[in-house]
């Protein structure tokens, strides 16, 4: 999607901001996760979801490093190719000492944090993280629940395919996001399924800027 950008006149800036914004998440992601921003306590459970946190900076460091590689490759950009990234990311780990438990692992722990991103959908309480009036809350919760749930899904989805690279030391066995969202096209009901997901991500995205204004920010207490 970030080289058919390219190809249009603004198309460079956009991907620029898209990579700044995609590396901004990803050093907030890690400051939730270190420094409890988000003061979830002590706990196990508050262990296991900063933990998530965490995995989650990860990946989107990962995203980030993706769109600022498509920049310095910007001339080249008829050529690129997600599912060539995908493959080529899949060969590196593979071409590690165990590679195949590493990515079967990697792949595993992609699927964690997509299911991890359905269940914070369903259960997640949303609101008592926004600063709104609760009329815009009622409005902006539908919202996050469906873009959490169609999140967790692509991730799963994407997990679920580098793990079975893994599981056969296959490369090419792997997908990008792209790549698994036209795997499950291709499936019965697929482009129903897909449409669904499409509508879930740009509730995710709307209700992204709507907690990018609304959100309620406690940072902790330093002595």
């Amino acid at each position: 999607m970030l080289a058919a950008w390219a190809a249009w006149p603004p198309g460079v800036v956009l991907i620029a901001i898209v990579a700044a914004g995609l590396a901004g998440f990803a050093a907030w992601r890690s400051l939730q996760a270190v420094f409890d921003a988000d003061r979830h306590g002590n706990s196990p459970k508050a262990f296991a979801i900063r933990a998530g946190q965490a995995l989650s900076g990860a990946i989107y460091a990962g995203l980030a490093w993706s769109a600022l590689e498509l920049l310095d490759e910007i001339e080249d950009v008829g050529e690129a190719d997600e599912e060539q990234t995908a493959d080529a990311t899949a060969a590196a780990i593979l071409s590690l000492p165990y590679g195949d438990t590493l990515l079967l692992l990697a792949g595993v722990m992609l699927m964690g944090a997509g299911v991890g991103g359905i269940v914070q959908g369903v259960i997640q309480d949303f609101a008592k993280r926004l600063d709104c009036r609760p009329v815009t809350c009622r409005r902006l919760v539908p919202l996050a629940r469906c873009g959490y749930v169609a999140r967790g899904s692509t991730t799963l989805l994407v997990g679920l395919f580098f793990s079975i690279a893994g599981l056969h030391a296959r490369a090419g066995e792997a997908r990008s996001l792209g790549g698994a969202l036209q795997s499950l096209e291709a499936q019965p009901l697929g482009s129903s399924l897909l449409g669904l997901v499409a509508l879930g991500l740009v509730a995710f995205g709307v209700f992204g800027f709507a907690e990018a204004f609304y959100r309620r920010i406690r940072p902790p207490e330093l002595d």
